[in-house]
């Protein structure tokens, strides 16, 4: 007798189980999205979709005990359905999206800007590096166009190792001598010295010395080249806004790690954990009004800052945007390790210990490594 009431049952739980699963399966076609518009990369949310999470786990268990206490399959199906629907909008609506384009032109500058949907008003500074002579700077036949509509000023900060951009005047020359001047005007931020911003959460500062001229400006357009760092692994939008927007004092600070000793001889560590740090205080500063583009071409081994860079030894990828500068910098690593060949590149950002910028950035609450990537070229 009871074998008979037990059997149907059973059934019944298969067939919710059954159900269940297949929700599962289309969450997971949900978040990772399909090979045409879009590109889940963080490992995790593979082991979150495929393995489940403590979280998940412990759902689920209280799912059965809520069956043996009565509850029928068809308020499981119905409350699974609901909570599947709200982790999926949750899921949508926190995830940072990074727009990418193929298009490495004038006109592909611009759109990528547009898919944006920005409105930035106010004065407009357009962060840049001016690059060192002879190295792979952003040339003007690239990024004029953009600058000019947006109105804007050209921004940078004196370097601290020397160079030809040591001091005011001479970087002056060297933005003249690179174009710049030509198509904006241009604002050396540490001319009349350093502004302090105060670091939140940081394990290494407390406060980061930016170019005094950084609180003259209402909205930062971040425009970096995506390349090699021999000192950082890789430089995209997080260096750009920490080591690019400090003053040479800050410079010298975030490179030691907070410490204040040497530039050159601090924890390799730390110096990582500081750049993501820095970045953090003049997004907080800015509270939103600021927006990153990577322009992923002449990827070197070797930054803007190198006067001789290594000649690329890999193809040109694209231009990516977004409004979380940690998933552009990732989605731009991605890229990277996914190129066939990318290896050289790859070896200075794993020799150098480079993704633990990211993942301090990820940490301290800059911004998210878990991605969509949306191609605009459909």
């Amino acid at each position: 007798m009871k074998k008979k009431c037990l059997f149907p049952f059973i059934l019944a739980l298969l067939v919710v189980l059954s159900g269940c699963e297949q929700k599962t399966q289309h969450s997971a076609s949900e978040i990772l999205g399909t090979d045409e518009n879009r590109t889940e990369t963080v490992q995790e949310i593979r082991e979150e979709v495929f393995f489940g999470t403590e979280g998940n786990v412990a759902e689920a268990s209280g799912a059965e005990g809520q069956s043996a206490a009565g509850i029928t399959s068809e308020d499981m199906a119905d409350n699974d359905m609901a909570s599947s629907a709200t982790e999926g909008q949750e899921q949508k609506a926190d995830t940072p999206v990074v727009y990418m384009t193929t298009d490495i032109s004038s006109q592909g500058l611009v759109n990528i800007y547009q898919a944006l949907s920005a409105s930035p008003s106010g004065k407009i500074a357009i962060k840049l590096s001016t690059g060192e002579p002879g190295s792979n700077y952003l040339r003007t036949d690239l990024i004029g166009e953009l600058v000019q509509s947006l109105e804007g000023t050209i921004v940078e900060c004196n370097t601290a190792y020397g160079g030809s951009r040591a001091n005011t005047a001479m970087h002056y020359q060297v933005a003249e001598d690179h174009g710049y001047t030509a198509i904006a005007d241009v604002d050396i931020m540490d001319e009349d010295g350093s502004m302090t911003l105060l670091v939140e959460g940081g394990d290494n500062l407390t406060e980061n010395y930016v170019g005094a001229h950084f609180a003259d400006y209402d909205y930062y357009v971040i425009l970096s080249h995506f390349k090699g760092h021999s000192m950082a692994g890789f430089g995209g939008a997080i260096k750009n806004i920490s080591i690019g927007i400090a003053s040479s004092e800050g410079k010298s600070h975030i490179h030691s790690g907070g410490t204040g000793g040497s530039m050159w001889g601090g924890s390799q560590d730390a110096f990582l954990e500081s750049m993501a740090e820095a970045g953090k205080s003049v997004a907080d500063y800015l509270d939103g009004n600021i927006l990153y583009i990577n322009v992923m071409n002449r990827l070197s081994v070797d930054c803007d800052c190198d006067g001789s860079p290594a000649e690329p030894d890999m193809h040109d990828i694209g231009i990516l945007a977004s409004y979380d500068p940690v998933a552009l910098d990732q989605a731009c690593v991605d890229l990277v390790y996914r190129a066939e060949d990318g290896q050289s590149l790859i070896d200075r950002i794993e020799s150098r210990n480079g993704l633990h910028t990211l993942e301090q950035a990820e940490k301290i609450g800059l911004g998210s490594r878990e991605y969509e990537l949306v191609s605009i070229d459909d």
